[in-house]
């Protein structure tokens, strides 16, 4: 057994306002999804990127932030908040779906694009290979609040949570971290720039956006069966955990879209 390396949630304190390690992970994979966009619009040479960076990026941390939560709400504890309505945008006390995030940001990159001409299938190539910095460093700070761990184990890595009870358990959270941040960032940084190619080895864009649906919901499936469900949820049909249910449907999500730009892209150079 691994011993839990205990750290206080709060980097430090000014007064009454608490800075904690887990708002400043989500402050630090923000700043770095911009900063890699930039890179690679820049190297692209794709101008009209850059000068819609800073609003495009703007809207998606909002489409994020608001998806996560009303995903929270709508997937993960709806009877709870239907009865405290006015506790929906306490967001600083907890409760952020990726799933819903996801769609968020989806969403409101879909509108921004929209409003503006940009193309969508384009900025989503160069955002989707971002996205693993974000999920690592938000896994991390997971492990720092103590949260989200996993099932009981008897294997030697294995910890004791402060909110886990006295048995060790499986340490989820940097499973997650190192296969949606480090495998994932991986994989996708090495083919990222495949749908820019012309011929035979160029993607349609918005294959990236395919392939991370694909592989990061194979991985938080697979994730999530030594990950302890979340207890007012608990396994559907006493098999599968919500996150491995939604998960399922972003997989499918990814094959289609996979498929469609595909075809897409094949009509379009046969018309």
């Amino acid at each position: 057994m691994l011993p839990y390396p205990s750290i206080d949630p709060i980097l430090f304190s000014i007064g009454p306002l608490h800075i904690r390690w887990y708002g400043l992970m989500y402050v630090i994979g923000f700043l770095a999804a911009y900063q890699l966009v930039l890179h690679q619009a820049i190297k692209l040479q794709w101008q009209q990127m850059v000068e819609h960076l800073d609003n495009l990026h703007l809207t998606l941390i909002v489409g994020i932030i608001i998806g996560g939560r009303l995903g929270y709400v709508l997937f993960y504890n709806l009877p709870y908040y239907l009865a405290h309505p006015g506790e929906i945008l306490a967001i600083w006390t907890g409760g952020m779906s990726f799933h819903g995030g996801c769609l968020g940001g989806i969403a409101a990159g879909l509108f921004y694009c929209h409003r503006t001409r940009l193309d969508f299938w384009k900025a989503a190539d160069l955002f989707t290979v971002t996205v693993p910095v974000g999920l690592f460093l938000g896994r991390i700070g997971n492990f720092i609040n103590g949260e989200l761990f996993g099932r009981t184990t008897h294997l030697p890595w294995g910890m004791v949570f402060p909110e886990g009870g006295p048995f060790p358990r499986h340490p989820s959270q940097l499973y997650e971290a190192l296969l949606e941040g480090v495998v994932l960032l991986c994989v996708l940084w090495s083919v990222k720039e495949r749908p820019w190619r012309s011929g035979s080895t160029g993607w349609p864009h918005g294959s990236m956006l395919a392939l991370f649906l694909v592989l990061y919901g194979f991985f938080r499936f697979t994730v999530e069966f030594v990950r302890e469900p979340d207890p007012q949820v608990g396994l559907i049909g006493s098999l599968l955990s919500m996150g491995q249910m939604l998960s399922l449907v972003m997989i499918g999500v990814g094959i289609i879209l996979w498929l469609y730009r595909r075809s897409t892209v094949t009509t379009a150079k046969h018309s």
